[in-house]
């Protein structure tokens, strides 16, 4: 595997897939994972007192438009998510 690259050519970690890593825990990120997707846009739902949501990533893409729509691909309604950059551990 060569790698995943970015909008802008740059290679990320090419032991990061990002497709692998929904359904994770951000805090629950290697090291190498948070190096490989620093950058990267994800989806979290938003916290209600109704919800209660579990924190964990449901999409990640370059731009907060690629998360959104890989929420409705999901049958997601994008409007109950937050959307933040990872950024690298240091």
């Amino acid at each position: 595997m060569a790698g995943w690259y970015n909008r802008t050519g740059m290679i990320l970690n090419s032991h990061v897939d990002p497709r692998k890593l929904v359904g994770s825990y951000p805090e629950r990120l290697s090291l190498e994972q948070l190096r490989g997707l620093a950058g990267y846009m994800v989806a979290l739902e938003l916290y209600t007192p109704e919800t209660v949501p579990v924190r964990r990533i449901e999409a990640i893409g370059e731009t907060v438009e690629e998360c959104m729509a890989g929420l409705a691909a999901r049958g997601l309604d994008p409007r109950h998510f937050e959307y933040s950059m990872l950024k690298a551990p240091y």
